[in-house]
């Protein structure tokens, strides 16, 4: 059974800087795209950035060189580096794995950027 576990969401100041970490199980991690997904209150789900197994990368138009994404495929996890943080990145995060069709989903973590 695939199973995503997100950590590292919380509140951080304007300006400042989190690393999202997401451990994948049940699957074999190095053969599928991994990304990350936020949803902000009252708005749809949008792509943050999404790394495929050989570790090309793309994020969406908004992170303009804010974010990095990264994944370790002994430890089964991707990692999503973020600074200059500003209020429209309040959001919760989810972490995603493509395996064909299918996408499978973490439960999420909130990320609240205060001014």
């Amino acid at each position: 059974q695939v199973q995503l576990v997100e950590s590292g969401g919380g509140l951080v100041q304007a300006g400042g800087s989190l690393r999202l970490s997401c451990a994948a199980s049940g699957v074999d991690f190095r053969n599928n795209v991994m990304g990350w997904y936020r949803q902000a209150p009252g708005k749809g789900r949008e792509l943050v950035a999404r790394i495929s197994r050989g570790g090309m990368t793309d994020y969406g138009g908004f992170v303009k060189g804010r974010f990095t994404i990264s994944r370790d495929n002994v430890k089964n996890t991707v990692y999503l580096q973020m600074s200059s943080l500003n209020g429209e990145d309040t959001a919760v995060y989810y972490c995603t794995l493509r395996i064909g069709s299918t996408n499978f989903w973490g439960q999420g973590t909130q990320v609240t950027v205060s001014s």
